[in-house]
Order: structure tokens, then sequence, then C-alpha cells
């Protein structure tokens, strides 16, 4: 794992924390695959509108487990966040189209999750489901920097 791989950071204006999930999915306005239990699970980690969010994003370039992008998460002193990276694809939609991008976190049971943003023969889109697979290096992982006590 290296922190030395391509990244990119996004100031979105505001993340609306007292969205519902569903409604912050909506909000994206693109095409929908999603389990609603997964979607009912995405953490807001927080509460109202937080605003100037800076989003990093970052591509491993190489494949990896789901454990092993945790890991590369938190050497990086990045919280895996949902809502911001759901608004920044909701501000530039464009984003997706060239950076494919994914967030991932455990529900409450454990279980891994994931919302992913692309495109492809149906246009843009999101999914939002459970996921046990090992990633593909083409893809870009978002979140927020994590606060320093």
């Amino acid at each position: 794992m290296s922190t030395s791989t391509p990244s990119i950071t996004i100031t979105v204006k505001q993340v609306n924390r007292s969205l519902s999930s569903q409604e912050m999915i909506n909000a994206t306005e693109r095409v929908q695959y999603t389990d609603k239990s997964v979607v009912a699970s995405i953490p807001s980690q927080g509460e109202g509108v937080e605003e100037d969010v800076p989003v990093e994003f970052f591509k491993l370039g190489y494949g990896s487990s789901p454990d092993e992008l945790a890991q590369e998460y938190e050497e990086r002193g990045i919280t895996p966040d949902p809502y911001a990276v759901c608004q920044a694809n909701t501000d530039d939609p464009a984003f997706a189209d060239s950076h494919p991008n994914a967030v991932q976190w455990r529900d409450a049971n454990g279980n891994l999750c994931y919302a992913a943003f692309g495109r492809c023969g149906v246009g843009r889109h999101v999914d939002v489901d459970r996921y046990e697979n090992d990633w593909s290096g083409g893809w870009w992982f978002g979140g927020v920097r994590k606060l320093s006590a």
C-alpha cells in the first residue's frame, strides 16, 4: 500500500446530513441499482448541513480486497463518507464519467457495503449494495480527512 498513488480533492459547498440516505441517493439523479436495506445502512456521520467539505479521492491502480482498501483509508487518514462522496457526484455529475468512484463501509452487522458511481450504456448510475469481492484497479475511492484530536 502506498500513499503516493494519484489523489484528487473536491470541495463541495455543502453536505446535508439531515437528508435520509434514500433522499441523498435520489439527489444524484442517477439510474439506481440499489438494495434498499443497504441504502438504509448508509452512515450520515453527523447532523445538519456541513459547509465547504473537502472530499478526497484516491486511486490505488491495482486490485485490492475490501480489507486492504479499509487499511488504505486508515493509512491515508481518510474516513469513508458516503454522504460527502454522494454530494461530490451530485455537484459534478461528469466526475464519475472519467473517475468511476466508490465508498465502502460496514453496516451494523459487519457486512461490507458500498456506493459506486459510474457511467455505462444506461448512462450515469449509482450502485448501492453489499460486496465482499476484490476491487479492480480502476476505481477511485472517496472520503473525508479524519479530524485530529
